[in-house]
């Protein structure tokens, strides 16, 4: 790894029903960032479109695309014209029938470095993901790219500190989680809060359970259920970085499109594994009973 010191970007956008306009915001966003310094450059969740699992809807489907295709050939010329990283996140037409929640690294030379498929998948109203999306069958495998190993992960993930784990114990150099989540308006104000600090928690929580920084992208603004079912859901933004620690190097606003560019020290996790070892401690003698869904 050429320096320690990883300047990186975090696009947090609101989205229309315009998938041109959309994309054609990023890449402004990401010419802006790369202007500031970025080398590693992360999007949002299905930044593309709208956030379609709000219904289960067939006709969906069509928005899907193969990788490599339309947009793959897009966000690649963006990272060789400006010599960046990208971290991306599709909507994958595997084959008929076959479909995922897919993130793509793009390296700054315009390959595909790799890609991570959602493994965990959510079914909850106004997020039926699990309609849409095939749970990801490429592992928690970290991606190597010219910026470090990047341990990539997909929202719902998020949630789960096996994954984060697993992709520390491969080597990962710090962890990223493009994300859409959101408040559904009809929730009071202190359900709200409660559930905007726990997903923060959550993902601070894995920086310093693993002595990793993390970086956590989230979309902002209101999109309708076309179903009229629910309220639509207002995504509540506040992408972030957080330190091995869990300190907190920069957080976005809540409620407005933001660009934000943070310095990263990747050097900072063998300080603290050193001061911190958890990975030494752990008793992998005793952790077989993970493989159960519950212990009677």
């Amino acid at each position: 790894m050429a320096s320690t010191k990883l300047i990186t970007g975090l696009i947090q956008q609101s989205n229309s029903d315009d998938k041109e306009a959309n994309m054609s915001k990023l890449a402004s966003s990401i010419g802006f960032c790369a202007s500031k310094g970025a080398k590693l450059i992360v999007l949002q969740e299905l930044h593309n479109n709208l956030y379609f699992c709000q219904t289960e809807d067939p006709s969906v489907f069509d928005l899907a695309e193969q990788i490599p295709g339309y947009s793959t050939s897009f966000f690649s010329a963006l990272a060789k014209k400006y010599g960046v990283v990208i971290v991306t996140s599709l909507f994958e037409r595997r084959s008929a029938g076959i479909y995922h929640n897919t993130a793509v690294v793009f390296e700054n030379d315009g390959s595909i470095a790799g890609k991570y498929r959602k493994m965990h998948i959510p079914d909850d109203p106004a997020y039926y993901e699990k309609f849409y999306f095939t749970p990801g069958d490429l592992g928690f495998k970290p991606i190597q790219t010219s910026v470090g190993k990047l341990g990539v992960l997909v929202c719902w993930d998020q949630w789960y500190p096996e994954a984060a784990r697993l992709m520390a114990l491969a080597g990962a150099d710090l962890l990223i989680y493009p994300t859409a989540i959101g408040y559904e308006s009809t929730d009071p104000d202190d359900e709200k809060k409660r559930q905007c600090e726990a997903w923060m928690i959550s993902q601070r929580g894995h920086s310093i359970a693993n002595g990793l920084p993390l970086v956590s992208v989230n979309r902002i603004g209101y999109e309708p259920d076309p179903s009229g079912m629910t309220n639509g859901i207002n995504f509540w933004g506040n992408s972030f970085v957080s330190g091995p620690q869990g300190e907190l190097l920069s957080v976005a606003p809540q409620s407005e499109e933001a660009n934000l560019i943070v310095e990263i020290d990747l050097e900072r996790s063998e300080s603290v594994r050193r001061w911190w070892p958890f990975l030494r401690d752990r008793r992998i003698d005793m952790y077989s009973d993970l493989l159960k869904r519950f212990i009677d």
